[in-house]
């Protein structure tokens, strides 16, 4: 195979992504030609139109049109940020291979300098994820969690004109832009657990398409790829993709996997938690174990009262 086409979103971030994708594999496979095609999703389109927040709560509002793009043959390869992927592909689509995951953990930025305990009473805190203000008012009650949208450098732009006090983005995304200029907090999971699949990357091709498997099972890492696996498998289990504050975030400590999970509602007033470790290889076990525990805990009651108040939970940054 001499020539691969890429699929990719034209954000600033999915660009960067896609760029040093196909960096690693030119370098990998000397002679290789790696294009590059820019795909509007439904996402971008919606970011900022009327009716946004609930229509970006939809799942798979930023792959759709690149998954589309693979199954037709436009592209052979997509790279996506790994939790904006819903947790069941199309038939005939897999994921090929998870580069080694980058810092999983969101980050608080003010122009301050502020911890998220140092944040004023009252101030406004700005994040695109319900799952992020489920937990950051279950910490902080006292603050204003408002939910802001588009993408990385709008939000920054956002902080930077005064219009939040802080905002709370993904780790990743801000250091893969080289927009960490700002003091930065990294935010334990003990008091924000991460998204899905956030700070890792999905390289997705058709299931039949053998010559692009053999190009990018190279960029695969195992270890992430268990990690991810055991990640959604928890939100499988929920619901599919469920657009409620819950999520999942797997570690490998001592060659064994270990998986925290928690569903909450949006005020932060309820968070059940739940964690286990197992054999790396018993991570989507062990993910659909900490699903069925918390929806006996009362995780099932949770999720119904917020899908029926159609609560957002989209992976942007």
């Amino acid at each position: 195979m001499s020539r691969v086409v890429i699929g990719t979103r034209g954000s600033a971030l999915a660009r960067c992504q896609t760029g040093q994708i196909a960096a690693r594999l030119r370098e990998r496979h000397p002679g290789l030609t790696v294009d590059e095609r820019i795909l509007k999703t439904e996402g971008d389109e919606l970011q900022h139109g009327p009716g946004a927040v609930a229509a970006l709560g939809t799942v798979g509002v930023f792959v759709r049109r690149i998954e589309q793009a693979l199954l037709d043959g436009e592209v052979d390869l997509a790279v996506h940020s790994l939790k904006d992927m819903p947790t069941e592909q199309p038939d005939g689509l897999i994921v090929a291979a998870v580069p080694e995951r980058h810092d999983a953990r969101d980050a608080l930025i003010s122009r301050e300098g502020w911890t998220l305990d140092e944040i004023p009473p009252g101030k406004v805190v700005g994040t695109g994820s319900v799952r992020r203000r489920c937990q950051l008012l279950h910490h902080r009650p006292d603050l204003e969690v408002v939910p802001i949208r588009g993408n990385i450098d709008t939000r920054m732009r956002k902080l930077q004109n005064g219009e939040v006090a802080a905002l709370v983005l993904a780790t990743a995304g801000i250091e893969r832009l080289g927009l960490d200029s700002l003091p930065m907090q990294r935010l334990a999971s003990s008091v924000c657990v991460p998204a899905v699949g956030q700070g890792a990357l999905a390289l997705e091709i058709r299931e039949e398409d053998e010559e692009t498997a053999k190009l990018v099972e190279a960029l695969n890492h195992p270890p992430s790829m268990a990690r991810v696996e055991a990640e959604r498998a928890f939100l499988r289990r929920l619901g599919g993709g469920c657009l409620a504050p819950a999520t999942a975030h797997a570690r490998i400590v001592d060659n064994r996997l270990h998986v925290e999970a928690v569903v909450g509602d949006p005020e932060g007033r309820a968070l059940l938690f739940e964690r286990e470790s197992g054999d790396i290889d018993d991570g989507t076990i062990i993910g659909a174990r900490l699903a069925e525990r918390l929806l006996v805990a009362g995780a099932e009651q949770i999720l119904s009262d917020v899908r029926d108040e159609g609560s957002p939970e989209h992976g942007t940054a």
